[in-house]
């Protein structure tokens, strides 16, 4: 789960004896796509004053979001790229502000767009750790030698992820806890499993 990040807002009430400028802030600026990039989120309508926008995080806690994250923001084929400013759990959702986004205006305009991160910018997993998008169309064996098919999507229960593993005319719903998964085989791209009684019937 993100910490509750410190705010990166400039204080406005810094006093300055100098007629430097000061660089102004800079909301999300045009991209080219990504077609790497992995979507963690879509966003929707702002919360309050100050630029924060409600988060609809594919996989709880969006553990991806931290301060400083460059992102990309996608709507009806129009890229944007930006970075996170803060990110912070809020209810069943989070909340997020970006760079340079600093009021409700600005913030209403990024509603509706999907939050991608590119597959470099991802923090790295742990040994055994993984990201659902690495697994998906990995052939899906059980340990007797039963192949069930690919590995399609990924969805959250509350209790754990389920894939959809698609083959042959039918569909199995395959918990990832470790009493199933068994072996993520990354070079041979495949997943062995230990059904457990009922699951493929």
């Amino acid at each position: 789960m993100p910490s509750r990040p410190a705010r990166t807002a400039r204080s406005s009430s810094r006093s300055s004896k100098t007629s430097e400028p000061r660089p102004a802030p800079t909301g999300p600026s045009p991209a080219l796509p990504d077609p790497t990039a992995v979507a963690v989120g879509e966003l929707g309508s702002p919360h309050g004053l100050r630029g924060a926008v409600r988060l609809r995080a594919y996989q709880p806690g969006a553990p991806s979001l931290t301060p400083g994250r460059p992102v990309l923001l996608e709507r009806d084929g129009v890229w944007l790229a930006s970075r996170v400013a803060e990110a912070a759990p809020h209810g069943q959702s989070m909340l997020l502000v970006l760079d340079g986004v600093g009021d409700r205006t600005a913030a209403e305009a990024l509603t509706s767009m999907r939050l991608l991160v590119r597959a470099a910018d991802l923090p790295a997993a742990a040994d055994d750790e993984f990201y659902h998008y690495e697994l998906h169309g990995f052939a899906v064996v059980t340990t007797d030698g039963r192949a069930l098919g690919t590995i399609d999507e990924t969805f959250p229960t509350g209790l754990n992820d389920v894939w959809i593993v698609r083959g042959a005319g039918r569909e199995h719903l395959i918990p990832i806890i470790a009493d199933v998964v068994r072996e993520i085989d990354r070079e041979g791209r495949r997943v062995v499993i230990e059904p457990m009684p009922g699951l493929l019937e």
